[in-house]
């Protein structure tokens, strides 16, 4: 598993690759990698939860495979598929042949030659730099079926294929799952799993990531636009901000050349922030300027 030395360590390799996480949930995520237990993500979206699984790959030097759910996602999906197009072409090149080996062509048709590997199988391939990180993203949109069908896998790091036999991972995985809690997942998978609720950051780490991922904003524009966007999270939204947004809006701030925030440059530019028209006309009028106001209240009496 890959190699980490303490909790603090952790946090700078994190640190390394612009991610700025606090000391609970360094301390999981080196539990799961001393441990080589599966790491269960929870929150919401744009908290980190997916970036977190590349940030790791990239500090380890490993591979990362990502699995993204959805609904009706199955295993053969997420395993392998034959290449019925290849085989096809390697049908009719034998009958125009004039025939041939029948026997010798079912066992190639059925073979590594052919075969398409989906993110689980690659994951139980060795890598030459070590286990790959595999992140299985949005595990709550799959359905039950396939939730056991992830706790066997995770179990013993092993897929089968019937025309090929048994493939076991010669070194498990990096596991890591996601969660934005669309619907709850199944006790026994999360069982499994090394468990941590990501949340939104409070404002002086939101400050850090902000430094971190948006370095060319000032001090004083990162203070409004953390602020801001805090003071934002606790209206009675039907999707409230991310750290993802977050970022995003002040590199939208920075491409407008914006110094302050102003309630017109916050109006012109809520679609970075915002995702639902119901949530952008809450602010249309003197509610920008509110929070606006409260946001900078809270700086001043900060300092």
């Amino acid at each position: 598993m890959a190699d980490v030395e303490s909790i603090d360590s952790v946090q700078a390799a994190l640190a390394g690759q612009d991610y700025v996480c606090g000391r609970a949930l360094a301390t999981v995520v080196f539990l799961s990698l001393r441990l080589g237990r599966p790491l269960f993500l929870e929150g919401e979206a744009g908290t980190g939860k997916t970036e977190i699984a590349k940030a790791i790959a990239a500090a380890h030097g490993r591979r990362l495979i990502r699995l993204q759910c959805y609904e009706g996602l199955d295993a053969a999906s997420a395993v392998y598929e034959w290449n019925f197009a290849a085989q096809m072409i390697a049908i009719r090149t034998m009958e125009a042949a004039g025939g041939g080996d029948r026997a010798a062509l079912k066992s190639e048709l059925f073979s590594e030659d052919y075969l398409i590997e989906r993110p689980l199988l690659q994951a139980m391939r060795p890598q030459p730099e070590g286990a790959p990180v595999l992140l299985i993203d949005e595990v709550d949109r799959t359905d039950e079926p396939f939730e056991a069908f992830l706790l066997e896998a995770l179990s013993d790091f092993q897929v089968t294929i019937p025309e090929l036999g048994t493939v076991r991972a010669p070194e498990p995985p990096i596991v890591i799952l996601t969660s934005n809690r669309t619907r709850e997942v199944h006790d026994a998978l999360k069982r499994r799993c090394l468990y941590h609720w990501v949340d939104y950051p409070d404002f002086e780490r939101e400050m850090e990531i902000l430094r971190a991922r948006a370095p060319e904003a000032s001090e004083a524009l990162s203070r409004e636009v953390v602020a801001f966007v805090q003071r934002l999270r606790t209206e009675d939204l039907f999707k409230k901000p991310g750290v993802a947004e977050t970022i995003d809006w002040a590199k939208c701030l920075l491409a407008l050349d914006v110094i302050s925030l102003s309630p017109e440059v916050i109006a012109d530019t809520l679609g970075a922030l915002l995702k639902y028209q119901d949530d952008i006309a809450r602010l249309q009028g003197s509610e920008a300027r509110r929070l606006l106001d409260e946001a900078r209240t809270g700086i001043d009496a900060a300092q």
